[in-house]
């Protein structure tokens, strides 16, 4: 069993490593804000994560047996629509969601 010294010094370094870990965007954010990399990446991320999102959970979908890929055609089309709708990025993914779970349960 390690002393009690070794304890207390372990957990002080795992303190100040986290601490320095989570204050580093802090310290850097003035600097980045003006950026034209943080710009770019800021406009171009979202669309890009959803479209990875998207074709990750489709990759496996199989069209050649019931029901066909339409739960998940629902889901993608629902999400999509109301997105386009109403703008709200949590409204259509709870929406998309409860419409791919609805259709799965009843196809």
């Amino acid at each position: 069993m390690p002393s009690n010294g070794y304890l207390v010094a372990a957990l002080a370094v795992m303190l100040a490593v986290t601490f320095c870990l989570r204050a580093a965007p802090f310290a850097v954010l003035n600097r980045l804000r003006d950026s034209p990399v943080v710009g770019f990446l800021a406009d171009t991320m979202p669309t890009g994560v959803m479209v990875i999102l998207v074709v990750y959970t489709l990759r496996g979908l199989d069209l050649t047996t019931s029901p066909y890929g339409l739960p998940a055609s629902l889901g993608v089309a629902g999400t999509a629509a109301l997105h386009l709708w109403r703008r709200n990025a949590l409204l259509s993914i709870v929406a998309g969601t409860a419409l791919y779970m609805l259709a799965r349960h009843l196809g």
